[in-house]
């Protein structure tokens, strides 16, 4: 029987309270999620990065706690798991929100593709396959999967960032659909252009035809919806209506991202 108290505590997702881990937590959305959540009233926020330092340093700001991982290793991301789970207690939140992005189409290294799949792709499997039984056997709790626009559109100028970002939309639904019925909630951020270190040097890209929008604003959109349990997040709202587009007439959508192709890459 589930413990009654833990059933409040999912039954409406408030971040005051919960102890949440972010991936990628050194720049870029991942810190300002962090800072978001810790505004809310989380009880720990878990920083997690490659770059320990930057990890730390935002687990300073938000008095939280640090952990250098490296989540293209599922070793790392077992072993934060576990060590916040017990040191800590249940983690009621995970966003798993790092991510790289390379250019290049098939002909791009296979080393490349090798990183950017347990980066962009693995990395979520590997949450899923060491936190997904702890919160059904609790009853419940929520993943943040962290993709792009791009999972949902493509990429123009890089298929290895379309190819991975649309496997983690897909595994997103897939955890969606299937662990929704054990209380496990999902969403699945999909921003085109944020201002970040992968977007610098390349603020006129395709991604930034509806601009460019801050990490904050993304963070926003997070915690919004996380509080309705949307599954899908879109911070740049046009992306619903490319979506439309797309599924209504995907000929004519394919001829309108090829020109897109000439306008950017010719």
């Amino acid at each position: 029987m589930l413990d009654p108290i833990f059933k409040q505590r999912i039954r409406a997702m408030q971040l005051k309270d919960k102890i949440i881990v972010v991936t990628g937590a050194a720049s870029g959305i991942g810190r300002a999620m962090a800072v978001r959540f810790a505004r809310e009233g989380a009880k720990l926020v878990v920083c997690a990065d490659l770059n320990g330092p930057g990890a730390r340093e935002v687990a300073s700001l938000v008095r939280g706690i640090a952990f250098e991982t490296n989540v293209a290793r599922e070793s790392d991301i077992q072993h934060l798991i576990e060590q916040v789970e017990t040191k800590h207690g249940p983690i009621d939140l995970f966003c798993s929100n790092a991510g790289i992005g390379i250019r290049g189409g098939a002909e791009a290294p296979n080393e490349g593709w090798q990183r950017i799949w347990d980066i962009n792709v693995m990395a979520h499997v590997w949450a899923a396959r060491h936190l997904v039984p702890r919160m059904a056997a609790r009853g419940g709790g929520y993943l943040v999967n962290t993709a792009s626009a791009a999972g949902l559109l493509s990429q123009i100028g890089s298929a290895p960032y379309a190819v991975t970002k649309h496997a983690a939309v897909g595994l997103a639904e897939w955890l969606a659909i299937t662990h929704g019925d054990q209380g496990i909630r999902v969403s699945v951020l999909c921003p085109q252009a944020v201002r970040t270190a992968m977007t610098a040097g390349n603020e006129d890209g395709v991604a930034s035809i509806n601009g460019m929008m801050e990490p904050d604003a993304v963070a926003e959109a997070v915690v919004r919806a996380i509080e309705a349990e949307d599954f899908l997040i879109l911070p740049h709202g046009e992306v619903l209506e490319y979506m439309r587009r797309k599924t209504g007439d995907y000929g004519r959508w394919i001829k309108g991202m090829q020109k897109l192709n000439r306008r950017y890459r010719g």
